[in-house]
């Protein structure tokens, strides 16, 4: 029997894609990102002709108003306006006191590798 407790405190994964793929609207997206929703459900964040040049105001609001709920278990797809990545990172990284996760597409393997990203780490240095 399943306890409403587990119920009310699961969460699908969700995989936020940045910005919808260039060609979208016509049908005809240049890039398939099918081999990311394996990790969650797909959220669209922004639509593929969004800006962020003059006024990122606006911009910011709608991000903040659709990232709110992302939490730990979550992923961000990277697509789209390198600017508005850098957005929705930093968003994403209030939310979650610098821990995420993204996918990083491998061209060479043809497939999305999950990456943990811990802005406050204290790992050793490299030598």
């Amino acid at each position: 029997m399943t306890d409403y407790k587990d119920l009310k405190t699961s969460h699908q994964p969700k995989v936020y894609v940045i910005q919808e793929i260039a060609g979208t609207n016509q049908g005809n997206p240049k890039i398939n990102i099918i081999g990311a929703s394996k990790y969650g459900d797909f959220v669209f964040c922004l639509p593929e002709m969004a800006q962020i040049i003059f006024s990122p105001g606006p911009l910011i609001f709608k991000l903040r108003k659709i990232l709110k709920d992302y939490t730990s278990q979550d992923y961000l797809l990277l697509t789209g306006d390198p600017a508005i990545i850098g957005v929705a990172c930093s968003i994403v990284s209030d939310i979650t006191n610098g821990r995420y996760k993204l996918l990083k597409w491998d061209k060479q393997e043809k497939r999305y590798y999950p990456i943990e990203i811990n802005l406050y780490e204290k790992g050793k240095k490299d030598e």
